[in-house]
């Protein structure tokens, strides 16, 4: 099951969580786990935000759910890769990457021919897991 939309460099932030907050009401475990969508969201913010700001792109969301992991991607049209920085106290950026490290149950970057898609994956403990009677 999954889900698609491009979001534009002006207004897609806020556009975006409320669009992901809307899928995720679909989805069996949601209701029983609002910490996990609230990461999800506040990741699905995080990553456009960067594709806006840093590859000054607009940006392409695409919400997968497998059963197991929800995959959170996000394409925009920088190549350059994402870094984790250390930013100094009172620095007002550079923690998006350090925020979903954190929040995500993987994250993984991939170059292509036209920019980049960064994925985050999150399992939430209530989902019925592959196997399960």
């Amino acid at each position: 099951m999954g889900w698609a939309h491009p979001f534009p460099v002006s207004g897609g932030v806020r556009a975006g969580r409320r669009w992901t907050r809307e899928q995720l009401e679909s989805l069996p475990w949601t209701a029983a786990e609002p910490e996990t969508v609230d990461a999800v969201v506040l990741t699905v913010s995080e990553l456009l935000t960067n594709a806006h700001v840093h590859a000054n792109s607009d940006a392409h969301l695409i919400l997968t759910w497998d059963g197991d992991c929800l995959h959170v991607s996000v394409h925009d049209e920088d190549p350059t890769l994402p870094r984790q920085r250390d930013p100094q106290a009172g620095e007002t950026s550079g923690r998006g990457v350090g925020i979903v490290r954190m929040l995500a149950d993987g994250l993984q970057v991939k170059c292509q021919r036209h920019g980049k898609t960064v994925s985050a994956c999150f399992r939430p403990a209530g989902a019925a897991r592959p196997g399960d009677s």
